[in-house]
């Protein structure tokens, strides 16, 4: 019996169809397009499957409240010690408990270091066809979503682990350690699809109208700035990927023979990850932990700003943490209360100042361990 049109068995086997002809077909100048075609159609029909398994209109998963300065996911699979990475940075088991899931629990705990309050969320461990909503692992993906930095927690043993994860990630629109393709798509009454890239660009602009008509544009201008290949193409024309940086810990070292180091350090070259990068730690031992709390707030871009206090002085106990790029205008919001409103003007002394007390605006862009008095009118 032929499932009905539009039926997730339908979808499902849509898409494995579409899966074969794009893994049949060489990849060529003359292909290229029908290729580019068919993976915007694949992407479609995979989205359209997600909207129907969420019983929603939206990417569907599940929503972890966020607290803190910043919000790390470990993503790993089972008996990796990511529990006991969280309970030896967060003491997370006596201080937070978990939150409830249909089908699973996701621990969270915060850790505590340099004045920022950093949340980290131990997800269950993924597992193969996790996009698909196997073993609930769409909500664990939705939280992964949702945090701003991506750690690969590995075994020592199990390098070649990271790269399911890192598949089921990419096929729940999660892009790591990569910037958003520059498409802008622009519609238009007539005239078809013109398209607007540099001269090195190496996609045919067939393609992109390929790509673009797959999606429902009949009359648009496209414009591309770099080189994105069909992938990306898709990606900006979807307009639905989230963009996070990631980093690798590899746990478990203390039970590594020196002689397995050059094997361990090859498997993850073979992962596009640079061993020095890396960070190595063993969570049951807590060895390498400081390491790892300062490259999460290296990585998580934050920085210290300690407030001068009218009659109190420096408070260099309870900075206020942003992230790197901010001004004193974020600042400002972050503190909350009237200041923003009463707001004359800032003076800074550190890092980003010319001068001790140098009087600056709003868009002064303050660095880390500046320390700012807001001006402010009675």
């Amino acid at each position: 019996m032929t499932p009905p049109y539009g039926s997730a068995m339908g979808l499902e086997e849509d898409i494995e169809a579409l899966e074969e002809e794009i893994a049949s077909t060489p990849y060529n100048k003359s292909t290229e397009a029908h290729i580019g075609r068919l993976k915007a159609k694949l992407a479609e029909k995979k989205e359209k499957l997600e909207t129907q398994q969420s019983g929603s209109g939206g990417p569907g998963g599940y929503a972890v409240e966020q607290h803190g300065d910043a919000t790390v996911a470990l993503v790993g699979f089972p008996s990796v010690g990511k529990s006991t990475l969280v309970n030896a940075l967060t003491n997370a088991d006596s201080e937070v408990g978990s939150y409830e899931f249909t089908t699973l629990d996701v621990n969270p705990g915060m850790l505590k270091y340099k004045g920022a309050n950093i949340q980290i969320l131990d997800v269950p461990g993924l597992i193969e066809g996790a996009a698909g909503g196997a073993g609930g692992g769409r909500e664990v993906l939705s939280v992964v979503r949702s945090a701003d930095l991506v750690v690969f927690v590995l075994s020592a043993f199990e390098i070649q682990q990271y790269d399911r994860l890192a598949e089921e990630l990419y096929n729940n629109k999660i892009r790591l350690d990569t910037e958003p393709p520059s498409v802008r798509i622009t519609r238009k009454g007539m005239g078809g699809i013109d398209v607007n890239a540099p001269k090195n660009f190496g996609l045919d602009h067939d393609t992109i109208r390929e790509v673009l008509r797959e999606r429902g544009f009949v009359n648009a201008d496209v414009a591309i700035r770099g080189d994105p290949d069909v992938d990306e193409i898709i990606d900006g024309v979807m307009d639905n990927r989230v963009y996070l940086p990631s980093m690798v810990v590899v746990n478990k070292v203390d039970l590594v023979d020196p002689s397995y180091l050059d094997t361990m350090e090859e498997n993850l070259r073979e992962r596009d990850v640079d061993p020095e990068e890396a960070i190595y730690i063993s969570a049951k031992e807590e060895k390498g932990l400081d390491g790892l709390k300062d490259t999460l707030f290296e990585r998580l871009d934050l920085i210290r700003v300690y407030m001068d206090k009218p009659g109190r002085g420096v408070d260099y106990e309870e900075p206020l943490v942003i992230r790197r790029g901010a001004t004193v205008d974020d600042a400002l919001h972050k503190l909350g209360g009237s200041l923003d409103e009463r707001f004359r003007f800032a003076r800074v002394t550190g890092p980003s100042a010319k001068h001790d007390e140098q009087q600056v605006g709003r868009d002064h862009v303050l660095e880390d361990e500046d320390i700012l008095r807001v001006v402010a009118r009675r």
